[in-house]
């Protein structure tokens, strides 16, 4: 992929077991669990990597993606080598 210069970035993400959910509701209340969304085969249908402070912060920016609002948004760190 590098070679063919379409490589634009990834990283591993830590274990689904890490994760924070986070949902939105109508009346602007955010429900945040602890653990992966579901138990599933497929996990992702899209990926952001952005950078934060602490998980409070990655929250927050979380509540800000549109699909936090009709959906779940999966919060996991990056895994560290």
């Amino acid at each position: 992929m590098r070679a063919r210069d379409v490589l634009v970035g990834g990283e591993r993400l830590a274990a689904p077991e890490t994760a924070t959910a986070v949902r939105c509701w109508d009346e602007g209340d955010v429900v945040v669990a602890d653990g992966p969304f579901a138990e599933t085969r497929n996990r992702s249908s899209a990926f952001s990597s952005s950078t934060a402070k602490d998980l409070n912060q990655a929250i927050e920016v979380a509540t800000k993606i549109p699909t936090a609002w009709f959906g779940t948004i999966e919060v996991r760190p990056a895994w560290e080598m």
